[in-house]
């Protein structure tokens, strides 16, 4: 049976060891997934050379620990798949008004957050359409296919989404959106409606869908989608329910953001979607909100 002995301590070990170490300094600057820093400030907060937190930067982009943007540095794919409970917070905030929603409507409800360009699904909520729809809770999809996915994108540098996608995007259906120069001007239209985000058989045939997104200080946080079925769904009614939402629970993650919100409100007046207005709106079929 061989023997274990101590760790190695020769050079190559102490060149490893500094590196894990340098690695971690850097890493621990992060303090969440909204967290963004330049190149400046990670070299100053990790109290690294900047020739080195370059480097080591460099290798963690490649290797998606950490993502690089106009903005500067955050997070990437992989460090969030271990930050469970920035999404169960937001998982948490929006679960009543998850449920409400798909109350009031009678349709699928989709709560996703961005990852590069993909929307991954942090929860669902339907009733037996659900069970037609390809989406599961901790699935993914390109998020330029989708209404919620376009609604975050929509919030997001417009030299990011260009970086995001490079090559051409990928045809789900015949309505899907398949270059770039169209989905510019699609995001451009979000933004004009002040952030609602429509879909029409863009990722699955015959399914109808609006999303918003949840807004935070530095950009999108996640997003709120309604869908159902194309042929019956009235979506220009019920998204004013979804925009609701999305600002309840923007304000919940952020309550410092919800009361500037309301205080931009109070300075501006402007016309309020009453929940007797909402209801009135929304029209009633078969006994269910559609």
């Amino acid at each position: 049976m061989p023997r274990v002995g101590p760790a190695a301590t020769g050079p190559g070990a102490r060149s490893a060891t500094s590196m894990i170490e340098r690695m971690t300094s850097i890493m621990e600057v992060f303090e969440d997934r909204s967290t963004r820093l330049t190149l400046e400030e990670v070299g100053v907060r990790a109290g690294l050379p900047r020739s080195t937190v370059h480097r080591i930067l460099e290798q963690l982009v490649r290797l998606e620990w950490v993502e690089h943007a106009s903005f500067g540095y955050c997070l990437g794919r992989r460090a969030r798949s271990f930050g469970v409970g920035v999404e169960g917070e937001i998982r948490s905030a929006a679960a009543p008004l998850l449920h409400e929603l798909h109350m009031r409507t009678g349709m699928v409800v989709h709560l996703t957050v961005l990852e590069g360009a993909e929307s991954v699904y942090l929860d669902k909520r339907g009733g037996p359409f659900a069970s037609t729809l390809p989406s599961r809770v901790g699935g993914r999809g390109p998020a330029y296919a989708t209404a919620g996915g376009k609604a975050m994108l929509a919030w997001l540098d417009p030299a990011r989404v260009d970086s995001l996608h490079e090559n051409r995007l990928a045809r789900r259906t015949d309505r899907t959106i398949t270059d770039i120069a169209t989905l510019r001007l699609e995001l451009n239209r979000i933004r004009g409606r002040g952030g609602l985000a429509y879909e029409q058989g863009e990722s699955v045939r015959g399914v109808a869908c609006v999303g918003v997104a949840i807004r935070g200080s530095d950009g999108p946080v996640a997003g709120i989608s309604l869908c159902g079925d194309a042929r019956t769904s009235h979506l220009e009614r019920v998204a004013p329910l979804v925009a609701e939402a999305a600002d309840e629970v923007a304000r919940i993650l952020d309550p410092a953001l919800g009361r500037s919100r309301r205080e931009r409100a109070a300075a501006t007046p402007v016309d309020r979607w009453s929940a007797d207005a909402l209801d009135r709106l929304v029209s009633i079929q078969t006994g269910r909100w559609v």
